[in-house]
C-alpha cells in the first residue's frame, strides 16, 4: 500500500489497523535536543481516544503510547521516532454478521475492489483508529513549534445546524463537544441526544487557528500553505471538505470588501481584516492562519440501511457495535496535529529561500 507517508523534511509514516495488534507511526525530522516524553505525546493521545462521554464509542482502550526509538534520556537524539500503541479492546465478532456486506458511508466497497481483500473489522486502515499515528506525530511537531512561538488551537465550530457565537477556550475545557461556547454547547448535545435516540448520527464544522507564523511560510506554486493544509486535512477519513479565510463567502463577495487593505507603523506591516485567512499567494502573511474542515456524519449507524453484498446481491442491515454518534470531538486534535506537522514541515523548506538565511544559520555557529 503506497500513500502511508506525509511529509518531506517533517515526515510521519503511520502503520497498523483498527483490530490489529497495535498500531504506530515513524516520525522522521525531528531535530536532536527536544526534550520529549511519552507523558508529552499521551495528553494528545488522551483528547481522541474513546469512551470520554456518551457521545464517543464505548470501545475501552486507554491508548497508552510507547516510544521505541529516537529518545534517550527523555531527549531526542535526531533519529527516527517510533511510537506504538497497542489496541487492547477490539471486539471483532461485532463485525462477523457484516463481513461480506458493503456498508454505505464506509470505504468497505473501493477497499475490495482496489485490493481484492479487506479487514472488515472496524474498517482496517481506512478506520479512524489510524489517526493514532498521526496524532503521535503532531504532539512532536507542536513541541518543535512551541520553542518558535508558534501555537496551534483547533475547536467545535458547528455542530449539525447549532453553531458558536464566540470563542472562548476556558469553556471550551468545561464540556465534551471542544464548543468554546457552552449555549451553543448545551444546545448541541440536546441534539445529539435526539440523534441517538433515532439511532443517527451527526456531523459538524472544526475550526482551527495557527498563531505567531512568520511572514513567507509555504512555496508560491505547487506546495502553498493553503494547498498542503488542504491535502493534509482531506487526507482525514471523515473531513468532506476545506475553506481558508472567508472560504466559500469569498465568492459572494467584491474585490472592494474581499481584499485585506495594508497598514504600517513604520516598523511593521500589518493587515486591517483577514479576509484571506493569514494566506496570499500560498504564503503566510503574518496574520493568524485560519481554517475550517467539514466532518461529515458517522457512516455507522443503527438504523436499517439498503446495501449489496459481495456477491452483489441486494440486502438490508443494521450496524451494531460501538461507534462514535459524531466524529468532530475526536477529530478536532486530529486537525490540530495535522496543522501543526504541515506547517513544521514548510518550516523546514523555507530555510533555504534565501541564501543569506543559510548564511545566517550557520555563521551563527562558529
Amino acid at each position: 500500500m503506497a500513500g502511508s507517508t506525509i511529509g518531506n523534511s517533517f515526515r510521519i509514516t503511520t502503520w497498523g489497523e483498527s483490530h490489529g495488534k497495535a498500531l504506530g507511526a515513524v516520525i522522521d525530522g525531528c531535530p536532536a535536543g527536544l526534550q520529549l516524553s511519552e507523558e508529552d505525546i499521551q495528553v494528545f493521545l488522551n483528547r481522541r481516544k474513546p469512551g470520554q462521554s456518551k457521545f464517543t464509542t464505548a470501545r475501552g482502550e486507554g491508548d497508552e503510547v510507547e516510544i521505541l526509538s529516537g529518545v534517550f534520556e527523555g531527549v531526542t537524539t535526531g533519529t527516527p521516532i517510533s511510537v506504538m500503541v497497542r489496541n487492547a479492546d477490539q471486539h471483532s465478532k461485532d463485525y462477523s454478521d457484516i463481513a461480506r456486506v458493503y456498508r454505505p458511508g464506509h470505504a468497505d466497497y473501493t477497499f475490495m475492489e482496489k485490493y481484492g481483500i479487506r479487514d472488515y473489522r472496524g474498517g482496517g486502515r481506512s478506520s479512524g483508529r489510524e489517526t493514532i499515528g498521526r496524532v503521535a506525530g503532531g504532539a512532536v511537531a507542536s513541541k518543535i513549534l512551541e520553542t518558535l512561538g508558534i501555537t496551534v488551537c483547533a475547536y467545535t465550530k458547528s455542530i449539525g445546524e447549532i453553531g458558536i457565537s464566540h470563542v472562548n477556550l476556558e469553556e471550551m475545557e468545561s464540556n465534551q463537544l471542544y464548543m468554546p461556547d457552552t449555549e451553543a454547547a448545551t444546545r448541541a448535545a440536546a441534539y445529539l441526544e435526539e440523534c441517538i435516540k433515532r439511532q443517527d448520527s451527526a456531523g459538524g464544522v472544526i475550526e482551527c487557528v495557527i498563531s505567531g507564523m512568520p511572514v513567507g511560510i509555504g512555496e508560491p506554486v505547487f506546495d502553498k500553505l493553503d494547498a498542503n493544509l488542504a491535502k493534509a486535512m482531506l487526507s482525514i477519513g471523515a473531513v468532506k471538505g476545506f475553506e481558508i479565510g472567508d472560504g466559500f463567502a469569498a465568492a459572494r463577495a467584491n474585490g472592494s470588501t474581499n481584499n485585506d487593505a495594508f497598514v504600517g507603523d513604520g516598523e511593521a506591516v500589518y493587515k486591517a481584516t483577514n479576509h484571506a485567512g493569514g494566506v496570499l499567494g500560498g504564503m503566510s502573511d503574518g496574520s493568524d492562519v485560519i481554517f475550517r474542515v467539514a466532518i461529515k456524519p458517522t457512516p455507522s449507524i443503527s438504523q436499517p440501511q439498503q446495501t449489496v453484498n459481495e456477491d452483489g446481491e441486494q440486502v438490508e442491515i443494521s450496524i451494531h457495535g460501538r461507534h462514535d454518534p459524531i466524529i468532530v470531538p475526536r477529530a478536532v486534535v486530529v486537525v490540530e496535529c495535522m496543522a501543526a506537522m504541515t506547517v513544521l514541515d514548510l518550516l523546514y523548506a523555507n530555510q533555504s529561500a534565501r541564501l543569506e538565511f543559510l548564511q545566517d544559520f550557520y555563521n551563527k555557529q562558529e
